[in-house]
């Protein structure tokens, strides 16, 4: 690690950084708008990072990174900033696994070196290369882990509105996918209501140690971050600001947003179609078939999803459902244990993957208007038509704060 030599902090922004030079400037330049009482307590740490078999374009890009943190900014003065060259000859991550999951992990462990664990809980914060934030980033975190319960948060967010119309249009589109699911699975009575945005994380250490970190994922780090979070430690929205991602179409990993606006800039508007309403009600169902029927055996509770969806059950056959939920009972004879275990079993992956064998089924994808106006409806919202007015609404609901245009 170069940079800042301190420690004692009481929390570590960790940044991943493949070929940002031309976006990483901006988001220093935004976490140092913060206010210096709080910067005071944090470590800025940027993991520079590529496998061997980058792009000659992006090495270079990386070598331009480290060129640009060792020569320091006047407007980063500020910030306690420190770097982790993970691109340089030899030092560059492996050719299986080197992704951003193993960068996250990289630079969250050698942040918790650097932090105070004497006098209290320490916070590690996720953030990317090309997010900008608000100056009342840091405070809004800090404040956040002086009152609540959980352990971990998911941070406001609000994607850049881009650089042409048109990405524009797909990025909005996009985010409304995210948070119209988001808000199906809230209205479900899902735990797993909740967003996972690499850029927009963040956790106590202890909460960290406990789940053994950051996993090495090359792509999807993030949601798998936050459920084993949510099961593990909790999972709370925290208010107050909001961070913003990046648009842009991106070919680094094999999903997420920017391989989304690659596949739609390419494919049109209809590679991205939404859930309908069906799946979340379906969903429901059976979370509140299972919360009342705790006394039921395997087999019973499965015959009784046939009432519910035939296509539900056969997902349920297909996880093999009657065994797990009789060997659940088996180990945890308390109604509240039975339940704890069994959404430990039905995380938010096995759920998203039923979404998807009811949309592969009898409830194909659909058009956003079509999907959200009956989960507007449910949820008691104002009926509005259009990506971006739907999207305005979904942000006042889900960020917990007014909205805010974003750069």
């Amino acid at each position: 690690m170069e940079g800042c030599p301190g420690g004692g902090f009481a929390g570590a922004v960790v940044i991943p950084s493949l070929a940002e030079a031309a976006n990483l400037p901006a988001t220093l330049s935004s976490l140092a708008t913060n206010p210096l009482d709080v910067l005071r307590d944090f470590l800025i740490l940027v993991v520079v990072n590529h496998r061997p078999d980058a792009s000659p374009e992006d090495k270079a890009d990386n070598r331009a990174t480290l060129r640009l943190l060792a020569g320091g900014e006047q407007a980063w003065a500020g910030l306690n900033l420190a770097w982790v060259d993970a691109a340089s000859a030899g030092r560059e991550l492996p050719l299986k696994g080197g992704g951003v999951g193993l960068a996250r992990r990289i630079g969250m462990d050698l942040a918790l070196s650097r932090l105070d664990i004497s006098g209290g809980d320490p916070l590690l914060v996720c953030l990317d290369g090309d997010t900008t934030v608000r100056p009342d980033y840091l405070p809004a975190i800090a404040e956040h882990f002086r009152h609540c319960l959980a352990g971990a948060a998911a941070i406001p967010y609000e994607h850049q509105r881009g650089s042409s119309a048109q990405t524009g249009r797909l990025i909005a589109r996009y985010e409304l996918f995210l948070r119209g699911y988001i808000l199906g699975l809230e209205l479900a009575g899902s735990p797993y209501a909740f967003h996972s945005v690499g850029s927009a994380m963040a956790c106590r250490a202890s909460a960290y140690c406990k789940i053994g970190g950051m996993n090495n994922r090359m792509a999807g780090e993030d949601f798998y971050f936050m459920q084993q979070l949510s099961r593990t430690v909790g999972v709370e929205q925290l208010a107050g600001t909001v961070v913003h991602p990046s648009p842009r179409p991106s070919h680094r990993v094999p999903f997420g947003t920017g391989r989304s606006i690659q596949r739609m800039g390419a494919g049109g508007e209809r590679e991205q179609l939404f859930y309908r309403p069906e799946c979340f009600r379906i969903l429901k169902e059976w979370l509140g078939l299972v919360e009342h029927g705790v006394d039921m055996d395997g087999a019973a509770l499965l015959a009784r999803s046939s009432q519910v969806s035939p296509c539900l059950t056969e997902y349920l056959q297909l996880t093999r459902f009657a065994g797990v939920w009789d060997k659940l009972q088996r180990n945890h004879p308390s109604r509240t244990a039975l339940m704890t275990a069994f959404h430990g079993w039905f995380d938010g992956l096995k759920t998203m993957k039923l979404v998807h064998h009811l949309s592969a089924g009898p409830y194909p994808r659909c058009e956003p208007d079509e999907a959200l106006a009956e989960l507007f409806a449910w949820r008691g919202l104002e009926p509005v038509s259009g990506v971006e007015e739907y999207l305005e609404q979904l942000r006042r609901l889900q960020n917990g704060t007014d909205h805010i245009t974003p750069p």
